[in-house]
């Protein structure tokens, strides 16, 4: 149990280290502490995007899904291709773009695009309503990891608040620096760690491919759609292929990311890199699927993974491994913290509060706002629990709905800001009332989000093409920004001398 926790605190003195020397190499400028004044590199872009990308949804809610829903967890390999092309195909435009008109937050690009403070601001409040459930979901997971890997001598609310402290500590002094510098180390410690969890707790029934063998003979329901509870089918599968990449992408974390890359051909290679760390979930199924065989009939499936570990494991490995799980967590939610916080700063205090705020003023306010959304998460992690997989497709539902004014920002002209609106509250709308409102239950079986979308894209196109088109002279710098994107991508452009002269 000593060993337990020596290795914790030595996970939350790491962070804290990188944070303060971060800091120390920082330039006092906002721009440098939310988005890294645009300089961030290739190791730091690929880890930090992997990083954020995986989170306590995918090391925890990936062995309860396996475990209780069969083999629609499996999607994830899809996912992570439509997410790495997305990152490679819009992300590139998103970061050209708020190179070229100084954007850091989504509602900067797509207020202005749309040329209305009403989209900025109802943007700015999607972002915010819908990050705050995946945080605290990060929180719940790695608070539960460290009350499990101490052995029970820290309890539950005082692993989140040891977990919440440290995250604000480190971001709070070292801003976005820190976040993608600390990743590095997360990035690698989850991605080896689940897969050696799954490899070495498989050898409990002698192996992967003995595991298969008797999964087959005496719970073949596992290995075949819709899984053993008869509910996670096709529609189930394609919701969680489209609802999870399309949400990740549209988290303000994601954003501030696309912005935040020095060069855009670090973009080229993220579809490939992305696909390759989906071979990370076969731990999560190797070891869901032997728990399905020794261990049948655990209550609060997020637990599978600790529960596996503490029983068959030797209790160094048990700690390492679910350090690595706190790593996933935190990696996400510190992104998250410092994304939210950003989004507060630029789009409402600095808007519409005080506009000629010193660069100093910005970053202060910045990092109080770290201090409340942290407050927040942490309070619905104490109360008001939910399984991982649950709580993380509300968020990733509700950001989601972004893809569509964002599509629209970068290959519609004729999009306009009605569209948008309208789009956005009818998508928003429905995705509550399938998920929320009893007596209404989403058609077809896919998840409410996916219903969403289609509301959203079907308003967004009528109501575009009913209304007034946006200013020329707003529709014209765009094509002309865009048509300098083109030039860049084929190489017409050298982009140092490009965006010197913007």
């Amino acid at each position: 149990m000593i060993a337990g926790v020596v290795i914790i605190l030595l996970f939350m003195i790491i962070p804290l280290f990188i944070g303060f020397y971060a800091a120390s190499r920082a330039k006092s400028s906002s721009a440098d502490y939310f988005i890294q004044g645009r300089g961030m590199g290739s190791v730091a872009t690929f880890f930090t995007v992997s990083a954020t990308w995986w989170s306590a949804f995918a090391f925890l809610g990936s062995n309860a899904s396996f475990y209780t829903e069969g083999p629609i967890y499996l999607t994830a390999f899809a996912w992570n291709i439509l997410f790495g092309f997305l990152y490679f195909i819009v992300g590139k435009r998103i970061w050209y773009l708020g190179k070229k008109f100084n954007y850091i937050t989504p509602s900067d690009m797509l207020g202005d695009f749309y040329n209305n403070e009403k989209v900025r601001i109802l943007v700015g409040l999607v972002v915010i309503i819908f990050t705050i459930p995946y945080l605290q979901i990060q929180l719940t997971g790695g608070a539960y990891l460290i009350e499990v890997a101490s052995g029970g001598i820290i309890p539950f609310w005082l692993a989140a608040l040891m977990f919440y402290v440290v995250i604000l500590v480190y971001v709070w002094v070292g801003g976005i620096r820190a976040v993608a510098w600390t990743d590095i180390v997360y990035g690698a410690v989850l991605l080896f760690g689940l897969l050696f969890a799954g490899i070495y707790l498989s050898g409990i029934v002698g192996g992967p491919t003995a595991m298969f063998e008797q999964l087959q003979q005496y719970n073949p329901d596992h290995l075949t759609l819709p899984g053993p509870d008869g509910e996670s089918g096709y529609a189930a599968w394609i919701s969680l292929c489209f609802i999870t990449a399309i949400g990740a992408l549209m988290g303000p974390q994601l954003w501030l990311r696309m912005y935040a890359v020095k060069n855009g051909q670090l973009f080229n290679l993220m579809p490939f890199l992305l696909s390759v760390i989906a071979f990370t979930y076969i731990g999560s199924l190797l070891v869901s699927w032997t728990a399905v065989l020794v261990m049948p009939g655990v209550e609060n499936a997020d637990q599978i993974l600790p529960l596996m570990l503490v029983e068959y494991a030797p209790f160094i490995i048990t700690a390492l491994i679910l350090a690595a799980g706190a790593s996933a967590a935190m990696s996400t939610a510190n992104s998250q913290i410092h994304a939210v916080s950003t989004v507060m700063t630029k789009d409402f205090y600095q808007r519409y509060t005080n506009p000629s705020a010193s660069h100093h003023q910005l970053i202060q306010v910045g990092r109080y706002f770290l201090v409340v959304f942290s407050a927040l998460a942490y309070f619905l992690a104490l109360f008001a629990p939910g399984l991982l997989v649950t709580v993380g497709l509300i968020a990733f539902g509700g950001t989601a709905q972004l893809i569509v004014p964002t599509i629209g920002a970068l290959f519609w002209k004729r999009s306009n800001a009605y569209g948008a609106m309208t789009g956005l509250l009818g998508g928003i709308g429905i995705t509550v009332l399938f998920t929320f409102v009893p007596g209404f239950v989403s058609p077809l079986g896919l998840d409410p989000a996916m219903w969403g979308l289609v509301v959203n894209a079907t308003l967004f196109v009528a109501v575009s093409l009913s209304t007034a088109p946006r200013n020329q002279e707003v529709v014209n710098r765009f094509e002309e920004a865009l048509f300098d994107f083109r030039d860049y991508e084929a190489g017409g452009i050298e982009e140092q001398k490009y965006f010197k002269s913007s």
